[in-house]
């Protein structure tokens, strides 16, 4: 059984537009591709052919993998979030103890996880380690370099 993807209306219409414009512009544009490639002749040596052949593949596999996604999404509403303690679509502020450094995440799907814009995945060891927490406590999050511990200072939506 496929997993839960948890998205913003926002992100689910964006996937839904992208899906929209793979199936009814890209997806007969690579078949144009295909026969056009096929008319040029011999199969066995025709490279255009062969690269049309995989950019079909590719498309159709990004098509499939967003299919599944929009089946399994799961829209959120923020104003039914609960910030008392850390959700998926709730904002921290926390602390880096040992750095003294605050910064404010969002904690979102993974599908719309975009660290410069300050969005970190629910599946993310961060976001692993805050979920569930509340404001005061102190997270130990278990990353690659080490473990890192932050004191949650805010939870907003």
């Amino acid at each position: 059984m496929a997993e839960t993807n948890y998205v913003t209306q926002e992100t689910f219409d964006k996937m839904q537009a992208e899906l929209h414009i793979l199936k009814t512009v890209d997806r007969p544009a690579a078949s144009a591709a295909i026969a056009e490639a096929r008319e040029k002749g011999d199969l066995k040596e025709n490279a255009e052919y062969d690269a049309a052949k995989e950019a079909q593949g590719l498309l159709e596999a990004r098509i499939n993998t967003l299919e599944g996604a929009v089946a399994n999404a799961r829209i959120l509403d923020a104003s039914t979030i609960d910030t008392s303690r850390v959700s998926i679509l709730t904002k921290v502020t926390l602390t880096n103890l040992s750095t003294k450094k605050t910064v404010t995440y969002q904690i979102v799907s993974e599908t719309e996880a975009d660290l410069k814009a300050g969005k970190i995945s629910v599946t993310s060891p961060i976001g692993k380690g805050l979920l569930g927490k509340t404001v005061g406590e102190i997270a130990e999050v278990s990353v690659p370099a080490g473990v890192l511990k932050f004191k949650l200072e805010d939870i907003t939506i």
